[in-house]
């Protein structure tokens, strides 16, 4: 099994309270770098202690991920990670110019010798008002991006392309991406449509802001439609993310997240670690299903130990998040966890180093 480290950018200082968009009345330019560097370095240790994947992803209009454009820290982190991949989970290509997505990993391909992985995102409901893109067009989009791009990748000669959303005369790309044909694709697949078009398609599937039961659900579907067109996904092609903190002990585990729920009213990053989830999932910033959102959402509001049974939260000492791991290995067949530090400050860096130098060794052999 292995394990990528999310490090979502989450605003360093309090926000005001509003929901999304989130005005800048209470931004600090000072804080926003400090949160970058933050992330970078919480990137360099993940990469020092042995985890697999480094992750970043796209959203807009919010201080919870202040990645509009991941390919931009993903350069970044090309020069400070040397030995993990880096993972864009991911573009949201329906939003996006398909060959300019198609130019850009390439070129993070290349500086990182290799070590890109492409999710392809539909994105969230509600960003698709970041570029005035019709939300109900966002599976057509996604599905003609995805073709557009992988072409892009692969055809040698140029090549015009006349879709239903996009139209060139000519497209070439320079550079190319290093792996042939390609850097692995990744989409998100909570609803049966996108595990089916995952399972045809072969592409790998993620999951985020779900529950135990409903991922492992899903999974189960990507899996018996790929056998349908012939072929028996992996687990590393199948991406889980959940928050995580470890500590020495249970109850220490327990008493940092109460201190944190304490301090929640003063910081961003502390308040999105207790609930927001929550909120988004009810709002339908995540899913298209709304009683699958409902059933998210509920989860969500069970408490700390309600989220651990739900395996929303890997949280405690060592051995005990290596059994819920374990859990979480053994009912969805994720390969790789997409972890992402439930605290911020000393506490993460305590969490990461924990979790590289005793638990990733220890889960290993899972799914080898």
């Amino acid at each position: 099994m292995k394990a990528a480290l999310f490090s979502p950018c989450t605003y360093a200082g309090p926000t005001a309270p509003s929901g999304w968009p989130t005005p800048v009345t209470v931004y600090s330019s000072d804080l926003s770098r400090q949160t970058f560097e933050t992330a970078i370095e919480h990137s360099r240790l993940a990469d020092q202690v042995g985890f697999d994947w480094i992750t970043v992803a796209e959203h807009h209009f919010g201080p919870f991920c202040m990645t509009p454009n991941p390919m931009v820290l993903a350069g970044a982190l090309t020069q400070v990670v040397k030995r993990a991949k880096i993972a864009l989970l991911g573009a949201d290509i329906p939003i996006l110019n398909p060959v300019r997505v198609a130019e850009e990993f390439a070129m993070l391909d290349l500086l990182s010798g290799g070590r890109l992985v492409a999710g392809m995102l539909r994105g969230t409901p509600n960003e698709y008002i970041t570029y005035n893109v019709n939300p109900r067009e966002s599976r057509r989009r996604f599905e003609e991006a995805l073709q557009l791009i992988r072409m892009a990748w692969t055809e040698p000669e140029p090549f015009g392309w006349q879709g239903r959303y996009w139209q060139y005369k000519t497209v070439s790309i320079w550079p190319r991406p290093i792996q042939q044909p390609h850097p692995p694709i990744y989409m998100s697949g909570s609803s049966p449509e996108s595990g089916e078009f995952a399972a045809k398609n072969r592409i790998g599937l993620g999951f985020a802001v779900t529950t135990l039961a409903l991922a492992t659900k899903a999974s189960s579907h990507y899996r018996s439609q790929a056998a349908l067109v012939g072929w028996t996904p992996r687990p590393d092609d199948i991406i889980y993310r959940v928050p995580f903190h470890v500590a020495a002990s249970d109850d220490q585990a327990m008493e940092d997240l109460a201190a944190a729920a304490a301090a929640s009213s003063r910081s961003f990053s502390l308040a999105l670690s207790q609930g927001a989830e929550a909120a988004i999932a009810e709002a339908g910033y995540y899913g298209r299903d709304d009683a699958q959102r409902g059933r998210v959402a509920a989860a969500f509001s069970g408490g700390i130990r309600g989220r651990i049974e739900n395996a929303q939260l890997l949280l405690g000492a060592p051995q005990t998040v290596i059994g819920q791991i374990r859990r979480i290995h053994a009912e969805v067949g994720a390969g790789v966890l997409d972890l992402v530090p439930a605290l911020g400050g000393d506490k993460a860096i305590a969490s990461i180093e924990q979790f590289g130098t005793r638990i990733l060794p220890a889960v290993r052999e899972l799914g080898a």
